[in-house]
């Protein structure tokens, strides 16, 4: 666990972390929810399952794209365990929620998700929630969410999935006050659907700075939680609902300035480590990719992660 801890300049997913919310808040995302790095792949993420004791159950070994936040899975579906890598044959896997060590002394409402990424970038964008993950669709279980005893507990099923943690809600409403948010069922298109998008697949198509409104407060003590007085909707703090959604705008201009400011100056051709998260080991072949990406995907938000990755880089040359 704590060798984990480090070399995130290697890390894809924390590649993706800092397009999408700078260093400082990558930061904050990597503490609160212990993000690791493993060296099973080149690139890959350890998820770790700490219970609410503080006890590490496991870690989920993953690999995503730096640029675009998607699993690699070509030409395998890139997930393990640690517990697998290190050959732990007589280890018992008994899971827990992700971020289920979030729930100690915090009294706020809970919101689950299917996968871990989704539950560390909706943290940034909707902190008024502790965020937990259940891995996937079928791990929605009684027995991982007896430690959510009488919480407010909303479901943000993938879509594809509402059906499924409706009937699961019920079953599970002798916890705590269990709801279920048809956000993505109303929201999404057909094409949506059919890929089975997740909340974070909606959430980065904003800017999370424009969901910045007051926390709500939250009770004292968990037992003094009312399942009649918590929210039941996302909505209901944040009315993300109502909002218009964003209309791509060219990057132009931005693109031709940052094109003409790396013709007209040196480039470097050692490694560069530009923020102690990112090490650049061929500045030619980063702008060149970044560049055409862009100039592919104008004004896709997916892809403003390049756009800002591109002025981090002018930024660098400007200072050195």
């Amino acid at each position: 666990f704590k060798a984990s801890l480090k070399h995130f300049d290697t890390n894809n997913f924390i590649k993706y972390l800092i397009g999408l919310f700078g260093v400082d808040i990558t930061k904050e995302l990597i503490s609160k929810y212990f993000i690791g790095t493993s060296k099973h792949w080149d690139g890959a993420t350890v998820f770790w399952q700490i219970d609410a004791g503080g006890k590490i159950r496991t870690g989920k070994i993953m690999l995503y794209r730096h640029d675009t936040g998607k699993r690699v899975k070509a030409p395998f579906n890139h997930i393990s365990w640690v517990h697998t890598a290190l050959k732990q044959s007589e280890f018992e896997l008994k899971q827990c929620l992700f971020g289920e060590h979030l729930l100690q002394g915090n009294a706020k409402p809970v919101a689950i998700v299917e996968s871990e990424k989704t539950a560390i970038i909706a943290s940034a964008y909707l902190p008024a929630f502790i965020w937990l993950a259940v891995g996937s669709l079928t791990n929605l279980q009684a027995d991982r969410c007896k430690v959510l005893q009488g919480r407010s507990v909303t479901l943000f099923p993938d879509l594809k999935g509402y059906d499924k943690w409706s009937i699961k809600a019920k079953e599970l409403s002798s916890i705590g006050h269990f709801a279920v948010s048809d956000l993505l069922e109303r929201m999404a298109n057909e094409a949506e659907k059919e890929q089975g998008y997740d909340l974070a697949d909606y959430l980065t198509r904003f800017d999370y700075r424009d969901f910045k409104t007051p926390e709500p407060q939250p009770a004292r003590k968990v037992e003094a939680l009312k399942p009649e007085a918590q929210p039941t909707e996302i909505a209901t703090y944040y009315p993300i609902n109502k909002r218009k959604v964003i209309i791509p705008i060219s990057w132009g201009k931005d693109i031709a300035e940052l094109e003409q400011f790396f013709q007209n100056n040196s480039i470097p051709t050692q490694p560069v480590k530009l923020n102690g998260f990112m090490t650049i080991y061929n500045f030619n072949t980063a702008i060149d990719t970044h560049l055409s990406t862009l100039k592919a995907n104008d004004g896709k938000r997916t892809f403003l992660p390049h756009l800002n990755r591109l002025k981090e880089l002018q930024q660098y040359l400007t200072n050195n």
